[in-house]
């Protein structure tokens, strides 16, 4: 089943690509100019979102931020680049990554993050769907170095790669720091050979979190961290799609993903009386039903952690993960299908009508959880624009053009919109 899966997968992608680069291709014009494609619903290194245009061309040289520098100090590695420093130390660990601008230091006193662990994982049942609270009792972590180098000391970037094996497998991370964003990046490239194991990636932090907020579409959800009741007790593992949030009153940090929906998310009362917050992403499994071979072979997967961030910023975050600006070339830059002036009301979708009618149908979504109120400005002159369903059908004649002509709409906490534009005739 898995094997029809993926071939069907690889066959549906590369129909997709066909379809993105005619679409994109329709947008630019034949032409040899350099162009990068940002279907983000914000603005990447100066391309603007749900447009097209050469990187950095409206962002300026300051935009990029202080230049990373590397120290070395016996086997420790010091990463910065004035927003964060972190310090890799002689195991390949994450000893601290501190937040300059709030001056928080955001790993725990005598612990380490980006570690990876590796646990007994054999359900009662459902061997390939379950995971039992009872893993956690049979747990250790892969502190094996093969190798710590620098691959790249660039100022706008700086990588150290950590070599490691566990048995038959094989784990290489990528830890990176680029200039003039608040992230540490990871990369961990894993050859799976284990049987009825479950591999997980930590991040202690130093955050007093009461409850974790977790991606879901067109939202998130919030959970509380704690395990006061036995319901609590057996929320011991969630699903969470690009990103998790955890944060105490004003302060916040992100982590994201690009494949990995499962997380654990606890609290620990420290002897001091502090409280701190674990967020651990579930990379990888190995059951033996109904598939023997499950899982095994090679995963790349991709982690940031983003500090002082909010939700907005978790995000963003979730979408650089996912949804890569494309290198195309043209005869000119993409202008912005369109702009919305408020940064909770992000687009999700920009396309034509189902029913072939020519129509561009707009789906949006409030992000923050809370009330908000956009102006939307289509690139394209049209006719009419009404709200419909998902299906595209109309529900409000409601007029949501004000009387000086733009767009305006007044959302709920993670209200979903369609709008259905008609007469459309060309982009501006």
């Amino acid at each position: 089943m898995h094997q029809v899966a993926e071939e069907h997968y690889e066959r549906v992608a590369g129909e997709l690509e066909t379809l993105i680069a005619s679409a994109l291709g329709s947008l630019t014009g034949a032409g040899e100019t350099a162009l990068l494609a940002n279907a983000r619903p914000y603005a990447v290194d100066g391309v603007p979102a749900l447009g097209g245009g050469a990187s950095g061309a409206n962002s300026g040289a300051a935009s990029h931020g202080a230049p990373v520098t590397l120290t070395r100090s016996g086997d420790t590695l010091v990463l910065d680049n004035s927003l964060v420093r972190v310090t890799i130390d002689a195991d390949g660990l994450v000893s601290s990554l501190f937040d300059i601008a709030a001056d928080l230091e955001l790993v725990p006193a005598g612990e380490r993050a980006a570690e990876l662990w590796i646990y007994r994982d054999t359900p009662a049942q459902w061997d390939a769907w379950d995971i039992d609270v009872h893993y956690q009792r049979h747990g250790r972590p892969i502190r094996s170095v093969d190798s710590i180098e620098v691959v790249s000391e660039d100022t706008d970037r700086v990588v150290v790669r950590v070599s490691r094996s566990h048995g038959s497998s094989t784990f290489v991370q990528e830890l990176s720091l680029s200039a003039g964003r608040p992230t540490l990046d990871l990369t961990t490239d894993v050859d799976w050979q284990e049987r009825q194991k479950l591999l997980k990636l930590a991040f202690p932090l130093d955050v007093h979190a009461e409850r974790s907020s977790s991606e879901i579409q067109f939202g998130h959800v919030n959970r509380p961290i704690h395990r006061n009741t036995s319901w609590d007790v057996a929320r011991f593992e969630t699903s969470a799609h690009r990103w998790v949030h955890v944060g105490e009153t004003g302060y916040g940090v992100a982590v994201a993903n690009d494949s990995t929906y499962g997380h654990d998310v606890t609290r620990t009362t420290r002897e001091a009386g502090s409280t701190t917050t674990l967020v651990r992403e579930s990379l990888l499994r190995a059951p033996t039903f109904p598939d023997p071979h499950a899982d095994q072979g090679r995963h790349v997967l991709r982690t940031s952690v983003r500090v002082g961030a909010d939700v907005l910023d978790a995000a963003a975050e979730g979408y650089r993960l996912n949804v890569a600006p494309r290198a195309v070339t043209g005869a000119a830059a993409i202008e912005p299908l369109l702009t919305v002036d408020d940064p909770a009301v992000m687009v999700e979708a920009v396309k034509l009508a189902e029913d072939q009618s020519g129509d561009v149908v707009v789906r949006l979504y409030e992000a923050r959880g809370a009330k908000a109120r956009a102006v939307v400005t289509p690139g394209f002159a049209f006719e009419s624009v009404a709200e419909t369903d998902l299906l595209e059908r109309d529900v409000d004649q409601t007029a949501i053009v004000d009387a000086e002509g733009a767009l305006a709409l007044s959302v709920r906490p993670f209200q979903l919109v369609t709008l259905r534009f008609r007469g459309v005739s060309v982009l501006r």
